[in-house]
């Protein structure tokens, strides 16, 4: 099913910048204050590449694209970016404290490239909804650049961990096999510790391809790249008579010793591949925001909600003081079943669907699909409640999608939002389950954390 490749990875030389002034969040986390800050950071960050800046005097010649691929080819002529003489993988590990909380875990997983695939073939699912206006921005940069410089996030299912036990010694330190010390050890802007150790071995990579070669593929990061990355790889298959499924090339990379490459460079791309069945992964919530509401008064819409939900007010204490995020998170979550917080600036409410008032909103959607507290908060909440279509909805209007309830209680009590609408995370089994049915949940229903750092290693085309 899935075919996955070594890959000579174009890396930055730690010998002419420091590495933790040069890598990034990837492009859809970055906010405007941290693209400030990675563009002061040093003048050959790969925001400049990933998300330039727009300019007003941009032009067709000159515009936040042509000047990310002059960049990177300044980059490569330098010296600052260079291309390893042997195709590899890379294991990569994450080590963070889960946020809210004081538990630390370690994500680890490896960098390949992967072939791309359309859904209809099954080796690849996706997970939620995708907005248009990303994947074209995505594509107009890759067609400039030609180059991957941020993996997607894949998990794929292997209980024995029969691919960990290939690439990490878990007898003792827990460290790779291939190499006790790792080539890079870089603490983000959120003290999640990265670390990374190439993989050079042509006989355990071969046993890593292989390993991999019945399992299919989930998105759990990256739906807009990968579907930018499927069109791109259908045109230039057309462009080249070439079955978009070809087998891949054998190459020669040592007397005796081959390893697979895709059948054309554009047949594949880079990923971060994790083992669903191992420790590690979190995923968050992503909260929602409505803002420009005409005529929203938060009680009236408490009232309204009685029709589909219970609503429970939360009163402030005896001295007067509102609870803050992290008290709203906390009665969330000991909340049993389906429930949000809608919080307004006329008071925070608590609500709990009445089944039988909801059903027939949620008729025609797969029951798997009926149960998710994001499907009944879009549905219900957003759709019936406050009258935002499902269009308006997918392309952004009228609300933003956030990680912090922080921000977004600060954006209601600041008059930028009129509600804050706080949720209960999306489990791993509900999206694995979701996903291999074929299902697809609203957008940004999922929150992985942490994400992959972007410059630790890049795949260009040419």
């Amino acid at each position: 099913m899935a075919r996955l490749y070594p890959f000579r990875a174009l890396r930055y030389d730690p010998t002419r910048v420091n590495l933790t002034d040069v890598v990034t969040q990837p492009y859809d986390k970055i906010t405007p204050a941290m693209q400030d800050a990675y563009y002061a950071a040093s003048p050959h960050n790969l925001i400049r590449v990933i998300l330039g800046k727009h300019l007003p005097a941009d032009t067709d010649a000159d515009n936040v694209y042509t000047r990310a691929a002059s960049t990177l080819a300044e980059f490569r002529q330098e010296g600052i970016l260079k291309e390893e003489t042997e195709p590899a993988l890379y294991i990569y590990s994450q080590t963070y404290t889960v946020p809210g909380t004081s538990e630390v875990r370690e994500r680890r997983g490896f960098i390949a490239l992967g072939q791309l695939h359309d859904y209809a073939d099954k080796v690849v699912y996706r997970h939620e909804q995708t907005f248009p206006k990303h994947k074209s921005d995505r594509l107009a940069l890759f067609k400039a650049t030609r180059a991957y410089c941020e993996q997607i996030y894949m998990l794929y299912s292997d209980p024995e961990s029969k691919v960990d036990h290939l690439l990490f010694d878990t007898e003792g330190q827990q460290k790779p096999a291939a190499m006790r010390a790792p080539d890079v050890e870089i603490t983000d802007e959120y003290d999640v510790i990265h670390r990374l150790w190439k993989l050079a071995d042509p006989d355990i990579i071969q046993k890593v391809l292989d390993a991999m070669s019945d399992k299919w593929l989930l998105i759990a990061d990256g739906h807009h790249r990968y579907e930018t990355s499927t069109t791109y790889m259908q045109e230039r298959a057309a462009q080249l008579g070439i079955d978009p499924n070809a087998n891949p090339v054998d190459v020669p990379i040592a007397p005796g010793k081959t390893l697979p490459q895709p059948a054309f460079p554009e047949q594949a791309m880079m990923m971060t591949f994790v083992n669903i069945d191992a420790p590690g992964i979190t995923i968050l919530p992503t909260h929602r925001v409505a803002f420009n509401l005409i005529g929203f008064h938060g009680r009236e819409f408490a009232t309204k909600a009685e029709q589909y939900f219970h609503v429970t007010e939360i009163h402030a204490t005896p001295s007067g003081h509102y609870p803050g995020p992290d008290a709203l998170l906390k009665q969330l979550n000991d909340t049993k079943g389906v429930a949000f917080i809608a919080a307004t600036r006329d008071g925070d409410f608590l609500l709990s669907p009445k089944p039988e008032a909801i059903v027939p909103l949620l008729a025609g959607l797969p029951k798997r699909q009926q149960q998710l507290d994001v499907t009944q908060l879009h549905k219900v909440i957003l759709e019936e409640l406050l009258n935002l279509n499902e269009e308006t909805v997918r392309t952004g209007g009228n609300i933003r999608y956030l990680r912090e309830a922080s921000e977004a209680l600060q954006q209601v009590g600041s008059g930028n939002a009129d509600v804050a609408f706080l949720l209960k995370p999306v489990t791993l089994d509900q999206m694995r389950d979701i996903s291999l049915n074929l299902e697809v949940m609203p957008q940004k229903s999922t929150d992985f954390y942490p994400k992959l750092l972007s410059g630790l290693a890049m795949y260009t085309l040419d």
